[in-house]
């Protein structure tokens, strides 16, 4: 009997030892493809998510924030949360497709706050970016529909009624740019004149590149430059509205010197060449080559924007030799 307790316990802890290296979705530290799409339940196009059945959605199996969390910018975090850490990630829906994107719906929650994130895999599974899919307010007399469509058109809807009952609605329709690994809003039928702010998805990357910085016509046309792998690239942000708001556009990607001032957009698989001339005080760019995917029709990204002076930093109150 002696030699069937050592087998027995030889078992057991074989299967204690495998039990520990299981690891679930909430401890996972490395990101691994198979791995994290098994967390989400398989969803069909055309796929859609209301507010009220985000808000009431009961899931608690979590993944680790190591997992998702470095696909998702910074300053998305910052602006929904007010934080980039303590997030709380709860796997929903996945839409996969072996020939091309696989798009992944995520439930984020911090404190009080909780919000939908859409994540989009590249073909490779090596490249992913994050987009806020859907955000509830506190509005009661607004409610939300965010959908993916069979052409994988992205969009987000909101609907108010008011007090006679008389319904307004609004759209904002996006698509996800391979060339970019971005999202790029290619429709939009504001709800009212008041605006969300533009997210800045490179806001907090370094800018120690003379030119690197911010320049601005007003909050809802910027251009931000920050900094690259070496000194002769840029990684840039664009976006503007023009004709009160009718022509949108949008881009983000690498910005490579062709000269110690000008600075040109030019990604493989992407039509689109934008030259980026620089002053110490502006910047200017122009469409060299079409542009259409990242904008409307009837407008184009040729335009000049003045440089933001950064704040100076305060200077550090100066102690008294006196004791």
């Amino acid at each position: 009997m002696k030699w069937l307790a050592v087998v027995l316990g030889l078992v057991f802890t074989v299967s204690c030892s495998d039990s520990k290296n299981k690891k679930t979705g909430a401890e996972e530290d490395t990101f691994n493809y198979e791995t994290f799409s098994k967390h989400y339940v398989t969803a069909t196009l055309p796929y859609q998510l209301s507010d009220t059945g985000l808000l009431k959605n009961k899931d608690t199996a979590r993944i680790a924030s190591t997992q998702l969390a470095p696909f998702i910018a910074d300053s998305i975090k910052k602006k929904l949360f007010g934080k980039t850490t303590g997030i709380r990630y709860i796997p929903l829906n996945k839409i996969e497709n072996k020939k091309a994107e696989s798009y992944f719906i995520t439930k984020a929650v911090s404190g009080g706050k909780t919000v939908a994130l859409l994540t989009v895999f590249g073909k490779g599974h090596d490249s992913a970016a994050s987009f806020p899919f859907l955000v509830p307010d506190a509005d009661a007399t607004t409610s939300q529909v965010s959908a993916i469509d069979n052409a994988y058109s992205i969009s987000r809807n909101v609907s108010r009624k008011d007090k006679q009952g008389v319904a307004t609605e609004g759209k904002d329709v996006y698509a996800y740019n391979a060339a970019v690994n971005g999202f790029t809003l290619i429709m939009t039928d504001a709800l009212d004149e008041k605006a969300q702010d533009v997210i800045n998805p490179i806001d907090t990357l370094s800018k120690h590149h003379r030119f690197a910085g911010d320049y601005i016509k007003d909050k809802r046309n910027l251009v931000s430059i920050r900094d690259s792998r070496n000194a002769n690239e840029l990684v840039m942000f664009v976006h503007f509205e023009k004709d009160d708001g009718e022509c949108t556009g949008e881009l983000k990607g690498t910005l490579f010197f062709t000269s110690t001032t000008t600075a040109v957009y030019r990604q493989g698989g992407d039509p689109c060449v934008l030259e980026a001339h620089f002053t110490p005080t502006s910047v200017t760019l122009h469409e060299a080559e079409g542009c259409g995917s990242h904008r409307g029709l009837k407008c184009a990204f040729d335009d000049t924007y003045k440089r933001k002076v950064a704040p100076k930093p305060k200077e550090a109150k100066k102690k008294s030799a006196k004791k």
